[in-house]
């Protein structure tokens, strides 16, 4: 018997996001994506690259596979999350992060 039980998160995925996911695990293979509501997409990626780097630096690392995307699916995207391994361990601003990511909140839209 299969224990396979799909998150919220995951629940909100569409074709959209998985080619966004599709395209960032060629280069961080811990990368997930889900359309929060109609006009936001929210991704999150977790890389060891990231460790010691500034949020900004850790931006620049993704964006050049985020433009890439369909201009469209880029201007979507509205939260872009980036942790090293362990990170959401150590530090309760990236817990809350990623909790708001695992189980996000209703959308007001």
């Amino acid at each position: 018997m299969s224990n396979n039980v799909m998150t919220r998160w995951e629940s909100m995925r569409t074709d959209e996001t998985r080619k966004v996911e599709e395209l960032l695990r060629k280069e961080f293979p811990r990368s997930d994506a889900y359309r929060y509501n109609p006009a936001s997409i929210r991704v999150r990626v977790i890389d060891s690259r990231f460790k010691g780097r500034t949020p900004e630096q850790r931006d620049a690392l993704v964006e050049p596979l985020l433009g890439l995307l369909p201009e469209a699916t880029q201007s979507d995207i509205v939260n872009l999350l980036t942790f090293y391994p362990d990170e959401v361990d150590h530090s309760l601003a990236a817990q809350m992060l990623n909790v708001e990511f695992e189980d996000p909140s209703p959308s007001g839209l």
